[in-house]
């Protein structure tokens, strides 16, 4: 079946040379396969599109009515392939971004007045959650995501490293006395992340490589960060989290980093994921690189926290 879209273009270029060979040049095709398209054309809507001799080409007035047809839907596919090109080289649109609660709070929303003058063309509808989303599925533009990531067919972009800190509030330590080893821990009251496998619920992993491991326990586990950095503050327990969550009340005091026998683990990183595409649009572009500058060369949670 030959390509109606084309069918259509040779119509339209037909229409306008009034012959075949003219249209054939015009669009690189031979006359003999201009003739294919409009037999092809004139056998899908059962009339006659041309009337021929072999001194004359004339349209019909079936042809005519369908010519106009035919330009507007020529006219409509050339609009939209021009707002897709420009989109690939202007910043604008909606830009769909996912990121996990705690991150996306804390690190992503305060820059986002900064894009908005930087980008003015483009939207930002920033969803927050901390499961991990289905970009296709759910039609997000672009994801944050943090820690090593499983392997897809994303496109991934690492856009900072994620160091950890383990920490309590002075008066937690004070009344409960501070841990000097991984093997200390087990008799603290440690405050699981239900959502990561190193540093949740049950065991937290130690060391460059993460294979000093201890079995943990204590009286509250969720799957936000932010939801058990409240509760350190508050003194109810340790806490095992990445420094873009702690560093604030480290730097205030209400928190305090407990070094221990064996360092805590890097979480891999933080990366933007999106859908593979060999031309990205340009509004995804833009982000990405904003935000990796502003994280670049030491992200600024981590600046002088030592």
């Amino acid at each position: 079946m030959l390509d109606r879209l084309t069918g259509l273009e040779v119509f339209a270029k037909v229409a306008a040379s009034g012959s075949f060979s003219a249209a054939g040049r015009a669009l690189g095709l031979s006359q003999t396969m201009v003739t294919k398209h409009i037999a092809a054309l004139e056998a899908h809507l059962g009339v006659k599109l041309f009337h021929r001799s072999t001194r004359k080409l004339s349209i019909t007035d079936a042809g005519r009515n369908y010519l106009e047809s035919a330009e507007r839907i020529l006219a409509d596919v050339e609009a939209a392939d021009s707002a897709v090109a420009a989109d690939r080289i202007e910043a604008k649109g909606l830009l769909r971004l996912s990121a996990p609660v705690a991150f996306g709070t804390r690190q992503i929303a305060p820059l986002l007045p900064e894009f908005a003058q930087r980008f003015p063309q483009v939207a930002v509808e920033l969803g927050l959650n901390d499961r991990l989303v289905d970009l296709a599925d759910e039609g997000w533009d672009l994801a944050i995501r943090v820690g090593s990531l499983a392997d897809s067919s994303l496109i991934a972009r690492r856009i900072a490293p994620c160091r950890t800190v383990l920490c309590a509030s002075p008066a937690y330590l004070k009344a409960h006395g501070t841990p000097r080893t991984v093997a200390s821990l087990a008799g603290h009251n440690c405050l699981g992340y239900t959502l990561s496998r190193l540093a949740g619920a049950d065991h937290w992993a130690f060391g460059k490589r993460g294979d000093v491991s201890v079995n943990v326990a204590g009286n509250l586990r969720a799957n936000n960060g932010d939801a058990l950095l409240a509760a350190a503050v508050a003194g109810q327990g340790v806490i095992y989290q990445p420094t873009f969550v702690a560093a604030d009340e480290l730097r205030a005091g209400t928190l305090v980093a407990i070094p221990l026998d064996h360092p805590t683990f890097e979480f891999g990183g933080i990366y933007a994921v999106y859908p593979p595409d060999r031309h990205p649009a340009a509004k995804l572009r833009a982000f990405i690189d904003f935000i990796a500058a502003r994280f670049a060369p030491e992200p600024p949670w981590d600046r002088d926290l030592g």
